[in-house]
């Protein structure tokens, strides 16, 4: 299960304690969030190396205006503590190569 950040502060300590971070920012009414959400969650054993978490735009706007977000789904990537990557829209073999990415860094 992929743990939902509910705050900015969340979100930062997050980020800052660990060193790979998968971020899905998503929204309940997002249909195709909905479609690749249980995939990015169904990833988590492939990737024991990346923390996966969730943030719900709605419910955490200020992380998610923080950061730029403006179209969902949106993944973001984060290594230790700096954003590595992102990828925009509900694309499973993109978020397959970015993790992959990620997964790679040392």
């Amino acid at each position: 299960m992929a743990t939902e950040l509910k705050t900015l502060a969340d979100f930062s300590a997050c980020i800052k304690v660990n060193a790979k971070v998968a971020v899905d920012f998503t929204a309940t009414w997002c249909g195709p969030c909905q479609f690749i959400g249980p995939k990015f969650v169904a990833s988590i054993p492939d990737y024991p190396n990346i923390k996966f978490v969730k943030v719900d735009v709605d419910a955490n706007s200020e992380t998610a205006q923080k950061y730029g977000v403006s179209a969902m789904p949106t993944f973001k990537f984060f290594h230790n503590q700096e954003q590595f990557d992102e990828l925009v829209g509900a694309d499973e073999a993109g978020l397959k190569k970015k993790l992959e990415a990620l997964n790679a860094k040392a």
